[in-house]
């Protein structure tokens, strides 16, 4: 399956049509199981995966396959799902809710697991983006260390270093809040 996605890809970054239709349609299940990892109430996490298969569909001309599709498709759905939620905050900010409106169940007092998806989302958003992207492709998209590291273009001790600290100021954002 996933060489199958991987050869779609090629295809659907060369310029095929099919291919890209297809491609959409085969990673769309895992695209959305992976939104949800981010996102605790179900719909932010489809309306995260039809941003993440437009961001795709736009995007797939600069899929140089320097990097497997894969690796590629997490950092948008990693980038994708924490945009979802930048902007959910800023339309309940607008609203004048200091959080989400209270015909919306607050996922903190409902779950103690999405509590501490938003928990950790906040904490993410404090940290600067050369820290929060590595820690969200090792810890939430599960990528290894060297893929990371292709994926950035950086060193592979540095995704390390990078994630260690992530980590710590995760850590202290998550004690202190």
């Amino acid at each position: 399956m996933r060489d199958e996605q991987e050869e779609l890809a090629r295809k659907a970054s060369a310029g095929d049509g099919a291919a890209l239709e297809t491609l959409l349609a085969v990673i769309r299940p895992g695209v959305l199981r992976r939104c949800a990892r981010f996102l605790p109430c179900y719909q932010d996490a489809e309306e995260a995966c039809q941003d993440v298969l437009l961001q795709v569909a736009r995007n797939i001309g600069r899929f140089e396959g320097r990097s497997r599709f894969s690796t590629w498709l997490h950092v948008i759905i990693a980038n994708g799902s924490r945009q979802t939620y930048r902007t959910l905050k800023r339309r309940a900010a607008e609203r004048g809710y200091a959080e989400m409106p209270v015909d919306v169940a607050d996922a903190r007092t409902t779950s103690v697991i999405a509590g501490s998806r938003l928990d950790l989302l906040d904490a993410l958003e404090r940290l600067d983006a050369t820290l929060a992207e590595p820690m969200v492709l090792r810890d939430v998209c599960q990528l290894d260390y060297k893929e990371i590291a292709a994926h950035l273009g950086i060193p592979e001790g540095t995704v390390k270093s990078r994630i260690h600290l992530a980590r710590g100021r995760v850590r202290e954002y998550l004690l202190a809040g």
